[in-house]
């Protein structure tokens, strides 16, 4: 099995890819379909409001992590939320949170993160709901935005580009796949970075792209593909890695990272609106009819999941009946 080959097997059984399956299960127990209100599939939900769009997503953490790194955790239940209308074409507007905890100390810590990143980011927290009168910590928050344009997670086309873009002014945190960028970060950067996206929007030069989830560069390609009823070739050769080990970083949670598809013509725009922030960006792949995602070795293709064969998230097009 060539090094690709092997890559490509890692990547379709790494728990950050598989975990994204949950979904699924979700999606299917409510009876949800990307033609469904708000469009589910894409990173956050899209309301017609006037000449524009509301938007509303939420995440939640795992409760080992809110133990292990309450600050960490608070500030991630901003930024994260953040990404997700950022991914859209929008900006974000307020952040309300959901936080239980045994003691005062404990949820603290966690307030301090999210209060701190909505200083960073200047995004106000407007709210939400407070227990601390629970046996482990647990949180989630929620996150209102607003797009003049949308960047969607269903307007990939055959022939488009895929372009991967990072900010690397970070590094790891310890062993996990978690990469901050934002650590010391002057405010006013941060603020600037998060005009990319909707500017991006506005102004055309993209087809469609979602957020770096926890799923990585590999999984959010299968999310985007599966969406858009695509598939997607990525040339591993065009990916470097920070610290040299592909298989991370291809799984690995960028603090400001995405994943956007966009023509040929407007690539160059798109690439040149992310290096003018010093933010890495790169064409690492294209747009294809099939339906699988693939990582590419010479004239050959190694599979990393075939939506048309195995639903990822079950939200792929409806297929127009055929006629009788």
């Amino acid at each position: 099995m060539s090094d690709v080959a092997a890559l490509a097997a890692r990547l379709a059984a790494h728990p950050h890819v598989t975990g994204k399956r949950d979904i699924d299960l979700a999606c299917a127990a409510l009876g949800l379909t990307q033609d469904s209100p708000g469009r589910p599939g894409d990173d956050a939900a899209a309301i017609p409001d006037g000449d524009g769009w509301q938007l509303m997503a939420t995440e939640g953490f795992m409760n080992d992590f809110v133990a292990s790194a309450p600050w960490f955790a608070g500030w991630c239940a901003v930024m994260v939320n953040m990404s997700d209308i950022l991914a859209m074409g929008g900006r974000p507007t307020a952040v309300t949170n959901a936080l239980w905890a045994p003691d005062a100390a404990t949820a603290a810590e966690i307030l301090r993160g999210m209060k701190e990143a909505s200083a960073a980011y200047g995004i106000p927290i407007v709210g939400g709901h407070t227990n601390l009168r629970t046996a482990q910590p647990q949180l989630a928050a929620a996150i209102w935005g607003r797009a003049r344009a949308l960047i969607t997670s269903f307007d990939a086309k055959p022939g488009d580009v895929l372009i991967a873009s990072a900010d690397l002014r970070g590094a790891y945190a310890g062993e996990s796949s978690n990469f901050p960028a934002f650590l010391n970060a002057p405010h006013a950067r941060l603020r600037g970075d998060m005009e990319i996206l909707p500017l991006l929007a506005e102004d055309g030069l993209v087809t469609a792209g979602k957020d770096i989830s926890q799923g990585g560069i590999a999984g959010t390609a299968v999310m985007l593909a599966e969406c858009s009823g695509v598939g997607i070739a990525i040339d591993p050769a065009q990916i470097t890695p920070p610290d040299g080990d592909l298989t991370r970083w291809m799984t690995a949670f960028p603090s400001f990272g995405f994943l956007l598809t966009a023509t040929p013509d407007n690539a160059a725009a798109v690439l040149r609106r992310f290096r003018d922030r010093d933010i890495g960006a790169g064409i690492i792949g294209t747009v294809t009819s099939c339906s699988a995602v693939t990582l590419t070795e010479g004239g050959m293709q190694h599979t990393i999941w075939d939506h048309g064969k195995q639903p990822y998230l079950g939200l792929a097009p409806q297929k127009e009946p055929a006629d009788a």
